[in-house]
């Protein structure tokens, strides 16, 4: 209704009758827009708990990974998979994993206003610059479902980024990062490949072999407080997606540990 009535003086104001005419079509188009918005965000805040901002996060989290996985024109099931498992992973109730989806098929969308949705996001966090990194990874684990991504993806990451104002540096560390902790996972899980997982160890702390104990350090303890839940939820992050930087942690902390032993071994 604001729209309309705001679009209605304005229009009048300047072009008189004419104008009021615009004005009032102009309005009706702002208002149906929130109105869209708030019927998106609703059912996400309902379901949560949550204020209008971390509604927007999950939404915004939700319909980014839809926009992503629909990339390269056809959703994969490995990553309906992953976005499914990425919700249970959260520990979403039915009703939450229901509006989550719902999220995630408004990005998969044709005229999803992907740069719109992210700019928003950037908008109410730009001053917390942990949380928009957290944002970035989130699509990151969501695109490198099988360690690898493709081209569009990669667009769309730099895109992401872009809106996020994240330097194409950090988003080509931030990947290399996560295509590591994929490598890293898998030598964990067979147990074979040693030196491949121990260098996917240092990449996923963003060092080199050659770093020194104490730089080594250094990075681990950096990671370890970009990621840490305390300090992400005052900063305002959905206490359900706590769970992506208790996991981060979780894997930073193993990769440090199995760089540890190894130069125990070999000093």
């Amino acid at each position: 209704m604001w729209g309309k009535i705001l679009g209605a003086l304005f229009g009048i104001a300047l072009f008189k009758l004419p104008g009021l005419l615009l004005g009032v079509v102009v309005g009706h188009l702002i208002d149906q827009m929130f109105q869209r918005k708030l019927a998106n965000w609703e059912g996400l805040q309902s379901v949560f708990g949550q204020d209008d901002e971390q509604a927007l996060f999950m939404y915004s989290s939700f319909a980014a990974m839809g926009h992503l996985a629909k990339a390269t024109g056809v959703v994969t099931k490995a990553h309906i998979s992953e976005a499914t498992h990425f919700m249970q992973q959260l520990g979403l109730n039915a009703q939450q994993q229901k509006e989550a989806q719902a999220a995630f098929r408004d990005g998969k969308a044709v005229n999803f206003p992907f740069r719109a949705q992210i700019t928003e996001f950037y908008q109410r966090y730009k001053r917390r610059p942990d949380v928009l990194q957290l944002f970035l990874e989130i699509q990151l684990s969501i695109a490198c479902v099988d360690g690898r991504i493709s081209a569009e993806q990669h667009q769309l990451l730099i895109q992401v980024a872009e809106c996020l104002h994240i330097s194409r540096s950090t988003l080509a560390q931030l990947l290399l990062a996560y295509q590591a902790q994929s490598r890293f996972k898998q030598g964990q899980a067979t147990g074979k490949e040693q030196g491949p997982s121990l260098l996917a160890a240092y990449q996923m702390l963003g060092c080199t072999p050659e770093i020194a104990d104490k730089e080594l350090k250094r990075a681990y303890r950096k990671l370890m407080s970009q990621h840490h839940p305390d300090k992400l939820m005052a900063q305002g992050v959905p206490a359900a997606m706590l769970e992506v930087a208790k996991r981060r942690t979780q894997d930073i902390q193993a990769a440090y540990e199995q760089i540890k032993q190894a130069r125990a071994k070999n000093p």
